[in-house]
C-alpha cells in the first residue's frame, strides 16, 4: 500500500526534492569549508567569542562525532560542534558555529517558537508511529472516524516541520548579524559564504515541511478513498 502507484505520485517529488537538497546542503558546505576566514577563528573559537560577547553564561561547547552533526541541546545548555566544525578555521565553520549559537540565545531568551516546536516534540513522536497504525486499522476495519483520527495524529509531523521554519530561520538571521558585529567575518566574500552555507541548510527544513506535507496529503486521499468506497 505505501508503494502504490498513488503513494509514488505524492512522495517522488518529496524524494527529489530532499535529494537536491542535501547536495546543494554538501555543496555549500564543501565551498565555503575550504575558505579560511580572516579572524582565523575556528568554528569552537567563534562560538566562545560569542558566548562572551553575549554575556551568556552556562552554556558549554563540547564535541560530537560525525560531519554536520552540530547542534545545540537545550536539556544540558551545550553546544556540540562536529571536528570539521569545531577545530576548522573556514567560513562554513563559524557560519554554523554561529547558528547553532542562534539557537542557544533562543534558549536563553525563552524564544516561543522554539518553545513551541519542543513541546511538540512528544506528540510527534507518538504520532508519528501510532498516526499511520490508526489509519491502516481504520481501514482495515471500514472504521472511517479511527482512519481520520490517524490522520490528525500524524498531521503533528507537518505542524512540528512549520513550526520549526520560524526556529532556523531566526537562528540564522542572528548568526548573520553576529557574525559580522563582533568581526569574526570580515569581508563581502565571507558574509557571500555565510549567507550561502545558512541558507541552503534552510532549504533542508522547507523541504522537510513539503515532504511531511506531502505524506500527509496522500493519508488524506487514502481515508478519502476509503471512505468512498
Amino acid at each position: 500500500m505505501f508503494f502504490s502507484p498513488t503513494y509514488l505520485m505524492y512522495m517522488i517529488p518529496a524524494f527529489i526534492l530532499m535529494a537536491l537538497t542535501s547536495w546543494y546542503v554538501k555543496a555549500a558546505y564543501n565551498k565555503w569549508s575550504r575558505v579560511p576566514t580572516q579572524s582565523r577563528l575556528t568554528g569552537a573559537q567563534a562560538a566562545q567569542r560569542l558566548l562572551s560577547t553575549g554575556g551568556m553564561v552556562g552554556v558549554q561547547i563540547q564535541g560530537v562525532a560525525g560531519n554536520l552533526t552540530d547542534h545545540y541541546d537545550p536539556r544540558n545548555k551545550t553546544l556540540f560542534l562536529s571536528p570539521g566544525v569545531a577545530n576548522v578555521a573556514s567560513v562554513a565553520s563559524v557560519a554554523i558555529a554561529a547558528h547553532e549559537l542562534g539557537h542557544a540565545m533562543q534558549d536563553a531568551e525563552d524564544y516561543f517558537p522554539l518553545r513551541f516546536r519542543s513541546a511538540l516534540v512528544p506528540i510527534v513522536n507518538i504520532g508519528s508511529n501510532l498516526g499511520w497504525i490508526l489509519i491502516m486499522i481504520g481501514l482495515f476495519l471500514r472504521f472511517t472516524e479511527l482512519a481520520w483520527l490517524g490522520v490528525i495524529v500524524f498531521a503533528g509531523g507537518a505542524v512540528f516541520a512549520l513550526a520549526t521554519l520560524p526556529v532556523e530561520f531566526n537562528a540564522s538571521a542572528r548568526a548573520k548579524e553576529l557574525l559580522v558585529q563582533t568581526g569574526i567575518i570580515q569581508s563581502d566574500e565571507e558574509q557571500r559564504g555565510v549567507n550561502a552555507v545558512l541558507n541552503a541548510a534552510a532549504l533542508t527544513y522547507v523541504a522537510g515541511l513539503v515532504t511531511a506535507i506531502l505524506q500527509l496529503l496522500y493519508y488524506v486521499s487514502l481515508v478519502s478513498g476509503g471512505r468512498r468506497r
